[in-house]
C-alpha cells in the first residue's frame, strides 16, 4: 500500500483537528455526549490515531478512558457496570481505547471467561448500546484492520525501540500465534453487535497516516456539529503596581538550570 506523504499528512490532520475544535465547543454548546470506541488489532494504530484526535482538546471535555484488567470486586459486578461509570455527562466526549468489547475478543480468546459470560456479552451488548443511543448518546465504533505481516513488523520494531517497548505485552506477542482465532472471534462479534443503531466502522490501518485521517475525517462526517460563535475575548489593561515585590530567589528551591548546559 503506497503511503500518504508526510507533508500532505500533515496539512490534513491540522485541518481536520481544527474541525474537531469546533465539534468539541458544539459538544460543550449543545450539551451532546458523544462515546467513541476503538478497538482492533494489538499494534493497529489504536493508540496513535486517539492522541492525534486529543492533541488539541481540552481534557476536561474530552477524556481518554484506558481502563486495566478488573479487579477481584469488579469481577462480580454486572459486567458492563464499571464501564457506565465512565460514559459521558452532557458537553463530554470519551474515547474508549478499548471497552467492553475485550469480553468478545481477548476475555474469549484466552478464555478469561467462560462460554455462558461470553454468550450473555453477546445478547447484552446490543441492548446496552441501543439504550445508549435511544438516550441520545452519540456512539461511535471503530475497528482498526492490520493484516499478519504488519502487525509483526511493529511488534518488530516496538522490540527494538527501548522507548516504545513498554507497549508490548506477553499478551501482546501471544496474538501473533492465535492470529485465526482473533479472528474468528471479531466475525463473530460483528455478527451480533453491527446494528444499525450503532454500526461498526472499520478503518483499514496498514498506513498509520491514512488511518488517522480517514478515522477522523469519518466521524467529522457523521456529526451535525457547526461552529459556535464565543463571545470575543481581550487583554485587560494591567493595573498599577500596588508595591508587591517579589520573594527573593535564593530564598526559594529552585530547579537547577539543565538547559544552560545545552545553550554552550
Amino acid at each position: 500500500m503506497e503511503k500518504l506523504p508526510k507533508k500532505a499528512y500533515e496539512r490534513e490532520l491540522l485541518r481536520l483537528q481544527a474541525e474537531l475544535v469546533k465539534l468539541q465547543e458544539w459538544v460543550r454548546a449543545e450539551g451532546a455526549r458523544l462515546v467513541i470506541v476503538f478497538e482492533g488489532r494489538d499494534a493497529a494504530g489504536k493508540g496513535s490515531t486517539i492522541k492525534r484526535v486529543t492533541e488539541y482538546l481540552n481534557p476536561r471535555v474530552a477524556r481518554i478512558v484506558a481502563l486495566p484488567a478488573p479487579t477481584e470486586r469488579q469481577r462480580t459486578e454486572w459486567y458492563f457496570q464499571r464501564y457506565v461509570e465512565h460514559l459521558p455527562a452532557a458537553g463530554e466526549i470519551a474515547l474508549f481505547d478499548r471497552s467492553w468489547y475485550n469480553r468478545a475478543g481477548v476475555e474469549r480468546v484466552m478464555g478469561f471467561c467462560t462460554n455462558q459470560d461470553y454468550a450473555r456479552f453477546l445478547h447484552q451488548c446490543p441492548i446496552f448500546e441501543r439504550l445508549l443511543v435511544e438516550d441520545g448518546v452519540l456512539l461511535r465504533k471503530y475497528w482498526f484492520s492490520v493484516s499478519d505481516t504488519e502487525q509483526e513488523n511493529r511488534f518488530r520494531s516496538r522490540l527494538e525501540d527501548p522507548m516504545r517497548r513498554w507497549k508490548l505485552s506477553p499478551m501482546d506477542l501471544e496474538s501473533i500465534t492465535r492470529w485465526e482465532d482473533y479472528s474468528r472471534a471479531k466475525d463473530e462479534m460483528f455478527v451480533h453487535t453491527d446494528i444499525p443503531e450503532a454500526p461498526w466502522y472499520v478503518v483499514e490501518s496498514e498506513d498509520k497516516r491514512s488511518a488517522r485521517i480517514n478515522m477522523i475525517a469519518h466521524l467529522l462526517s457523521t456529526i451535525p456539529y457547526h461552529e459556535v460563535q464565543r463571545p470575543p475575548l481581550g487583554l485587560p489593561p494591567r493595573p498599577p503596581s500596588k508595591g508587591y515585590e517579589r520573594t527573593p530567589r535564593d530564598m526559594q528551591t529552585q530547579v537547577p538550570d539543565h538547559a544552560a548546559s545545552l545553550r554552550g
